[in-house]
This record gives structure tokens, sequence and C-alpha cells, in this order.
């Protein structure tokens, strides 16, 4: 069914609601024509019906329901009083209008219905008054003439009774068809009695009632599944089937299409563009999609808030789009789209884009930021400030919105729901913002973990995978950048966040054993870090307290199927703690290229390699572009600072790393002797930083153009290949050099300032 035939159907439905509403209505208004109230209440009821016909092209049913809506202005207005022979004139145009009705249902037009009786009754009505029925002999004929008209209007009546004798006689056909006739015609089932209103707050108390029932069904089938009894675990199935599908029914009487809040939007931006001199065509796909009605109550004003913002700031005037050589006409779309258990609503514009020196600058100027931090930034950082309570870059304020004035409540009101916001713009090009809604705050599909002896539950719309790693593994596998604790999971590092650490609570758990949760939240990938995985079940989100809620860390509670209490966590708020982490992240996948640029380009983009002997027959080859210097330093001169070598350096601490130890090397000179009085080292500076690989000798300089690779790797290597006819290891350089120097990649200058353009430090 298209949306024409949805509006349709939503039309018949309410109209025939108010017909039956009419018909009581004008009964009592008869009785009490001086009843203010109920005489608007009908003009209303007509006037939307006439309105709406006439959107929908219904002319037959918009013109009976303006002569009505005339008669009961008037009446209305104190011009006409309402008499019985008015009454009858309006509710033969009721009876009209629901033949019409009927009409549209079943054939889907006004067909041959004819209203002309019902204008000229109603007509009549408002021009005089009838001449009063002082004839006695006029009783009757009266009576007759009422049945008469009636007949001939069209309107649904029943048949008068026949005098005849009732019973049919034999031959006559009617018998065998009818039968068939009703059969037809029984299954099918008037548009008005196929739906009912609900109120809302009903609907609220059968949630929950279906969340306590949901959390009595987990503690069952928990209990059942550790019982032998086979009809008892027959009939725990049988109970966890039927309250999957009654919470599934009763959530879906929830829920309603996303174009309920759209349908408004299409004369927000027609009105808004005249407003601004601009010209914007409005684009919707996905009106389809379903959202809980309390998420999407939620959702209307900050999509509204967007909307206006698109086009105020992002759509250029049709001048600056010309010379910009765009077409006059900006385009603004609404997407909406079921992803992972969540609804995705994008609002994007082809306008202007977002300036992050622009939105940088403001907010070094406002104080949300200090030019350092804001020199620190990714563009994506940076676009984010525009959520920063306060922030503005408009130029002076108008009634309509700047991209920025209130957008902070947008992104609270929308976090408040359990969803995040994400902004993407490129200059000249346009802006996506995106919002991520979950379909329901009622239940939801959770993790259920353990740390330091507590439970907690982690929406499953947040995870993405889990990794566990053994003690041996997790203590070379966990690395630290800056401080921070990083995971390198297939390639990529991902911050890693301990619950334990963030509760300040002791892990109860010392084997070394190390479990991750892979979340998502707000774009950003993080690892959370617990103790042990308990169970994944539907959990019924109950609210927490003030005093829980203000620590920032819980979005709700729940009871598990055990009987305990369990608290939601935050996944947003674990996310900002990751930022440190992530940012540090960023700036050593930055700065990867310029360490290890061998490995990191293509086949086509080859270069000139440092080959070099560790001991044990191996060899590793090193990016010259990594390689600053080649030394020799006496072995006597090397020191220790704790459990690190270090040596003097051109009046500075270098700190050592021997390939020969980080690779697990054999070295060519046993313990029981004597060291080499020199090393050959290969020193990598970076402006005032810098640090020592030593290896057992120096052997070449070659060109990689033409050296077979491999992805053949293992712990401190970026693959291998062969140069020579001799298989060489290549050195992951940046493992290399935080294993001499972990501060390596997030250190300032004495002046405060970054030691690279492209590094970050929070």
């Amino acid at each position: 069914m298209d949306g024409l035939d949805d509006i349709v159907e939503d039309f018949l439905v309410e109209s025939h609601e108010n017909l039956d509403q009419l018909d009581r209505d004008l009964v009592a208004l008869e009785q009490d024509p001086g009843s203010r109230e109920r005489l608007s209440s009908i003009f209303r009821t007509i006037h939307t019906i006439k309105g709406t016909s006439g959107f929908l092209a219904f002319g037959k049913l918009e013109q009976v329901a303006h002569v009505g809506e005339n008669m009961l202005s008037k009446l209305r207005d104190g011009v006409l009083e309402l008499t019985p022979h008015r009454t009858d004139a309006l509710l033969a145009m009721v009876d009209t209008v629901r033949e019409l009705l009927g009409s549209i249902e079943t054939a889907g037009g006004e067909g041959a219905v004819d209203v002309t009786r019902a204008v000229e009754l109603i007509t009549a009505a408002m021009d005089d008054e009838p001449a009063p029925a002082a004839e006695p002999a006029a009783a009757e004929p009266v009576v007759a003439e009422v049945v008469a008209e009636v007949v001939e209007a069209p309107v649904v009546v029943p048949a008068p009774v026949a005098v005849a004798p009732v019973p049919v006689p034999a031959a006559a056909p009617v018998p065998a068809p009818a039968p068939a006739a009703e059969d037809e015609q029984a299954p099918r089932r008037a548009v008005a009695d196929s739906t009912i209103r609900v109120d809302v707050d009903l609907l609220d108390a059968l949630m929950q009632l279906v969340g306590e029932l949901v959390l009595t069904r987990n503690q069952i089938v928990q209990y059942v599944s550790r019982q032998t009894d086979t009809d008892l675990v027959r009939a725990g199935q049988r109970l966890n089937l039927i309250a999957s599908e009654l919470q599934e029914g009763v959530m879906k009487t929830r829920m309603q299409p996303i174009d309920h809040i759209w349908s408004k939007l299409p004369r927000v931006v027609r009105d808004l563009g005249q407003q601004c001199g601009k010209s914007v065509r409005l684009a919707m796909e996905g009106n389809e999609t379903e959202l809980d009605k309390t998420l999407l109550e939620a959702v209307k004003d900050p999509l509204t808030h967007l909307v206006r913002n698109s086009v105020d700031h992002g759509i250029e005037t049709p001048e600056a789009r010309r010379a910009a050589g765009k077409p006059a006409e900006g385009v603004l779309s609404l997407r909406a789209r079921h992803e992972s258990g969540q609804v995705v609503v994008e609002v994007i514009d082809d306008g202007a884009g977002i300036d992050p020196a622009r939105i940088g600058e403001s907010a070094v100027r406002k104080g949300l930021v200090t030019p350092d931090a804001l020199a620190r930034m990714a563009t994506a950082d940076v676009l984010q400030l525009i959520f920063a309570p306060g922030f503005s870059t408009a130029a002076a304020v108008t009634n309509v919105s700047g991209r920025g004035v209130g957008m902070d409540v947008v992104k609270t009101n929308i976090e408040a729901i359990g969803g995040t916001i994400e902004i993407e713009s490129e200059p000249g090009t346009g802006t996506c913002t995106r919002l991520r809604i979950p379909l329901t705050l009622a239940i939801v599909p959770a993790l259920t973990v353990e740390c330091a002896g507590d439970r907690y539950a982690i929406p499953q719309v947040s995870l993405q995978e889990l990794v566990s790693l053994d003690a041996e593994k997790a203590a070379a596998a966990v690395e630290e950048i800056g401080g921070a604790q990083v995971y390198r999971l297939r390639g990529e590092l991902l911050p890693l966040v301990r619950l334990a650490d963030v509760f300040g609570l002791s892990s109860d758990r010392h084997d070394g054993h190390v479990v991750i949760a892979v979340l998502r939240s707000e774009g950003r990938r993080f690892g959370l870090v617990v103790d042990r995985v308990i169970n994944t079940e539907e959990i019924v989100v109950k609210a927490v307290g003030a005093q829980l809620k203000s620590i920032g860390l819980y979005s709700g509670a729940t009871v598990l199927g055990d009987g305990t209490v369990a608290l939601i966590l935050d996944v947003q708020a674990l996310a900002r703690r990751a930022l440190r982490a992530e940012t540090v992240e960023r700036a050593e996948q930055r700065t990867a290229a310029s360490v290890a640029a061998a490995t990191a380009r293509a086949g086509a983009e080859r270069q000139r390699m440092l080959l070099a002997s560790i001991g044990g027959g191996r060899r590793v080859a090193i990016p010259l572009d990594t390689v600053t210097r080649l030394e020799q330093i006496r072995t006597a001169s090397v020191e220790r600072v704790g459990s690190r070598e270090v040596v003097q350096y051109r009046g500075a601490i270098l700190p050592i790393v021997r390939l020969d130890r980080h690779l697990g090397a054999t070295s060519s000179y046993g313990y029981d002797e004597p060291a080499p009085e020199t090393l050959e080292v290969i020193v990598y500076a970076d402006r005032d930083r810098s640090v020592a690989i030593v290896v057992e000798e120096i052997l070449d300089i070659i060109d990689d153009s033409e050296a077979k690779h491999s992805d053949i790797d293992d712990m401190g290597l970026l693959g291998s290949a062969v140069f020579g006819d001799k298989v060489t290891e290549l050195l992951d350089v940046r493992a290399a050099i935080l294993a001499a120097d972990p501060g390596f990649y997030a250190f300032d200058t004495a002046a405060g300032s970054p030691a690279r353009d492209d590094l970050m430090v929070v």
C-alpha cells in the first residue's frame, strides 16, 4: 500500500468516527440549541472533513461538506437558529457523507453517489423556514414526504416495511445467490472496523506489564534450564515463545512511521526558503521507517531544528550557488532506515558545508578550547565543537537559529533517549548530520558482564564483538601509548577502558586473562575490559534515581534472570573516557606513514631500505627515510634508568632498544662471552626527541621496488620480503621506538605546543 492509500485509509477511519459522533451531537444539540461548545465541535468536524476531502480531490464530498459548513457557521454566529427542519438537513448531509465514504472505501472513488438532494436541502434550510404544519390532514403526507426525501437522497437507510406477506415464493431466485454473496462479503471488514483508538497511557501500562512478564520469563527460563524434567522444560520453552510474541505484538502497537513528523517539514522548508531568499527542494527517503511513539515525539523538535539550520546556514542563496557552479536550487534530503537494531536518520544538504577553521576560531574566541588543544584536534573533533553550549559562528542573530545555536540542546535531547548524533561536512559540498536512535527504550537485548564481583548490562546495539586474550597473548598484545592502553585488533589500534579503573575498584581477575568488549559509540570504537562475560538476554530498562544518574556512567537499571539487580552502562560516557587513547591512536596512525613508510604504501610506492643483521642469521629491513643517522657508540657508555638502557648522546639522554632482544633473536655472542666494544646504532630523531636502535651489523642499502613481499610476520614485524635471495624481516619501526620510549608519540615541547603538527595530546 503506497503513501496515498495510507492517507486515504486514515481519513476514512477518522471520518467514520467523526460521523458517529456527529449523529449524537446533532441530536443532543437539537435538545439544547444554545450549547455553543457542542455547535463549535460540530463545525470543526465538518470543516476538517471538507479540508481533507479537498486535499484528496474528493469533489462531491467537499461540496456537501462545504454547504453544511456554511449553515453551521451561520448557526454558530447566531445568524440562524437551529430548528428541527435544519437538523434534518444536517443529518441528511451526514448520511450523504457516510455514503460517499462507503463508496470511496469499496470502489476507490465517489462513484455515482448523488449529492444534489442533500445540497438542496441544506441550501433551502438556510434560506427560509418551512411552513408550519397547521393543517390536520397534512400529518400523514408530511411523513410520506419525509420518507420520500430520505429514499430519494443518497442515504443508506433500512428499507420500508412491506405490507405484503413476508414469505418469498419458492420459485424466487433470491435465496440461491444470497448466501453466496453473504459468504463472499463475510471476510471483508470495513476500514472503520479494522482499527481502534487506544489511549497511550493504556499502551504504556501494557508495556510495563509485558516488561514485568519478560523479567519473570527470564527467571523461569534460567531456572528451567537447570532442570531435567522434560515436561517442565517444554513448558518453559512454550512460555518463552509466547512471552516473546506478546512482547513483539505490544511493541508493534507503539510503533509509528517517521512520516508522522516528516509530514510537517515540507511546509517548514518552503516557508524558511522564502524567508531566507533561497530555493530549496526537500527529498525524503524511508518515510515508512517505524519508531516507538515515545521516541518519535522526543526526536521531533531536534529534527526540526536540524532542518531549519540546514536551510538557514547550510544551503546558499541562488546567486552564491551559481557562482560556485551549483544548480540554483538547493537539495535538502531526509533519509531514515533501520540499521543494527537502531533507526538511523540523516539530514543532508548540498550547501556550503562547515569550515573547520571558522569553527576553531569561534571556539577559541569563546573560550571553549585553547589554541594548543585546537591545534592537536582532528577535523572530526573540531566539527563536534558545534554541540558545545553557546557555540555559534553566526555573524548576526536572526529569528532562524544559526548552525550551532541550540545544537547542544539537540545533542542533549538525542542522548537522553539513548541515541547519538554525528556530523560530517566537506566545505563547498555539503553537510550530513546523522542521528542514531534506539527502536524502543522499554525492552532491549543486552550483554551482561561482571567486574569486581558486580554485574552490569551493556546494550547490544553498541556491541560489535568480544575478544578474549590469554595471559601470554595479553602481555604481548596490550600496548601502552602515551600512558593509555591500546590493543591492536586486526591491524587497528583499539583504545582500552578498564571498567574496574572507571569505578576505582580492584579487578577480581588475577590470572592475566583479558576479556575485551569491543563497543562503538558516537562514531568511535573502543574496548571495554571486564572480568568476565555472563550471558546475553533481553532486559527491561528501569529508570535510575537522580543520584545514580548524576554519576554519568549509568543509563538505567534492570533485574536479571536470577533476580539480581544490574546497572546498565552508559556507553556514550565510557566512549568519552576512551577519547584520550583514541586521539593518541589517531596520532599514531597519521605518523605511521613517516615512521614505517615502506610497509604503509602499496607496491607502486616502494622505497630504499637499510639492511641490518640482528644475530642468529636473521636480518631486518628498515625504511631508509626513518633513519636519521648511523652511529657507533661505546658499549661502556650504556647506562640505565630503571630497567631501561640509555646513552648520553649530543647533550641528551637517548633511550636504547636492542633489536636482538626486542625480536627474540639469538645474539652472535654468548652470555659468557664479552660484549663487543662498540655497538652499531640506527638513530631516529623527531625534533628534540630521539631513540637508538641497536643492531649487530649494517649490511647494505637496497632498492625495495622489485622485492617479493609477504604478509607472514610476527610480533614487532610488519611482514617479510626477499632481498638478495634471502628472506628478510620488515621491522615495525613504530613498535621498536615505543619499546625504547613509550612516550615518544605523546610529548610536548618546552613551550607547551605540540612537537608535531599532526600529533594530538589531550
